[in-house]
C-alpha cells in the first residue's frame, strides 16, 4: 500500500513538474499582453515572476475532472496572480482612479438622461473638457481598466482582464451591457480579448494609430461601467 502511494506521490509530482515547464511560455505570452496598456513602472519581469508564482499554484491544485484543459485553468490563475501584484504595487494613482470614477458618472447621468449612447464629444462637454483633452484622459486612465474590467461581476472566485475576464459576460447584466456599446468599441474589445490582438494589431484592422485603439478601448470600458454601477 505505501509503495502504491509513493508510486501515486512520485507520478503526480512529476505531472506537474512537466505542466510547469511546458506552460513556462504561457506565462511570458500573458505577460507581454498585459503589459501593452500598463504604465512604464511596470517591469515585465515582475510581471513574468507574479505568473510564475500562478502556474505553481495551477499545478497544485488543477483537477482534470473539472472538465476545463489545464491551459485554460492555469491561464486563470496566471493572470490572476499578475493582477494580485499589480493592486499590491498600487501602480496607479490614485487621482486617476477617482477621475475614472467621475467619467463613468458623468456617463450615466448622460445616457439616463438622454435615453441612449452618449459620444466622446457628449462626455468631454459635460466634463468641461475639449474632445482632445478627454481623449488624452482616456489613455491616462487605460491602466485603471486593467483592474474594472473583472470587478464588474463581482463574486468570481478567478478572472483577469483577458478573454475569460470577457466570458464573464454571459451574465444578463453584463451581457446587456456588452451589447448595447457601439459597434467600434464592442469590436475592439472582442479583438483585445477574445482574440488576444495587440492595439497596435487592433489599429491595423481598424485603420486607426495604437493610441486611438486605446482611447475606444478605455471609453468602451468606461461606458460599461458606467452601465452596470446604474444597473446594481
Amino acid at each position: 500500500m505505501r509503495v502504491n502511494k509513493a508510486r501515486q506521490a512520485y507520478g503526480q509530482d512529476t505531472s506537474q513538474e512537466g505542466r510547469i515547464l511546458a506552460h513556462a511560455p504561457l506565462v511570458k505570452r500573458i505577460a507581454c499582453h498585459l503589459l501593452g496598456r500598463l504604465p512604464p513602472q511596470v517591469q515585465l519581469d515582475d510581471l513574468i515572476q507574479a505568473g510564475m508564482v500562478g502556474l505553481l499554484e495551477a499545478a497544485r491544485s488543477y483537477d482534470p475532472l473539472q472538465g476545463a484543459s489545464f491551459e485554460t485553468y492555469a491561464g486563470i490563475r496566471i493572470r490572476g496572480a499578475m493582477l494580485d501584484e499589480l493592486r499590491r504595487g498600487d501602480w496607479t494613482p490614485r487621482s486617476l482612479h477617482r477621475k475614472a470614477r467621475e467619467v463613468a458618472q458623468v456617463m450615466q447621468r448622460l445616457e439616463q438622461a438622454r435615453g441612449g449612447r452618449v459620444s466622446e464629444k457628449d462626455v468631454a462637454a459635460a466634463l468641461g473638457m475639449e474632445l482632445s483633452e478627454y481623449q488624452n484622459l482616456l489613455q491616462q486612465l487605460a491602466g485603471c481598466h486593467l483592474l474594472s474590467l473583472e470587478e464588474m461581476e463581482e463574486g468570481k472566485e478567478e478572472g483577469g482582464p483577458s478573454k475569460e475576464a470577457l466570458e464573464a459576460f454571459c451574465t444578463e447584466a453584463l451581457q446587456r451591457a456588452l451589447e448595447a456599446l457601439p459597434e467600434r468599441e464592442r469590436l475592439v474589445l472582442a479583438l483585445y480579448y477574445n482574440e488576444e490582438l495587440n492595439f497596435k494589431e487592433i489599429g491595423a484592422v481598424l485603420g486607426v494609430s495604437e493610441s486611438r485603439v486605446c482611447q475606444i478601448h478605455s471609453q468602451a470600458l468606461l461606458r460599461l461601467r458606467s452601465r452596470m454601477e446604474a444597473w446594481r
